[in-house]
């Protein structure tokens, strides 16, 4: 039998350390493209482009990041109303046990290992 406690308070960790980050690319993404590279100087030159590019790689790079950390909170979220309709623990496809090491290794799966490998091998 899975101890849902202990899972729940990792589960509850987790999202609260995914949700700190999330609010750091906010806080960083904050100013403007123009305000990172100083796109344009005191005289009205323009930088070099090489700055812009890499601040403009940087910015998808940070959405790119952010958008996984939103995605893994609804991952962490169905995760907790799993444990609270006492489903958490069984896959989702074939209905048997998520093994205890698959859950410490990813306590949001939905998929035993079995059928997660014919998911992606399909």
């Amino acid at each position: 039998m899975i101890d849902t406690e202990v899972f729940r308070t990792r589960l509850e960790t987790e999202r609260e350390r995914v949700r700190a980050a999330v609010q750091f690319l906010h806080e960083d993404n904050s100013h403007s493209l123009e305000e990172e590279t100083g796109e344009v100087n005191a005289s009205g030159a323009d930088n070099h482009l090489g700055d812009t590019a890499s601040a403009t790689y940087d910015r998808e790079l940070e959405q790119g990041l952010e958008e996984g950390a939103e995605e893994l909170l609804a991952k962490i979220d169905a995760a907790l109303r799993r444990i609270d309709a006492g489903t958490y623990g069984t896959c989702e496809n074939c209905g048997e046990p998520i093994g205890e090491e698959r859950l410490e290794a990813m306590p949001w799966a939905t998929l035993c290992i079995d059928c997660k490998r014919r998911e992606e091998h399909g």
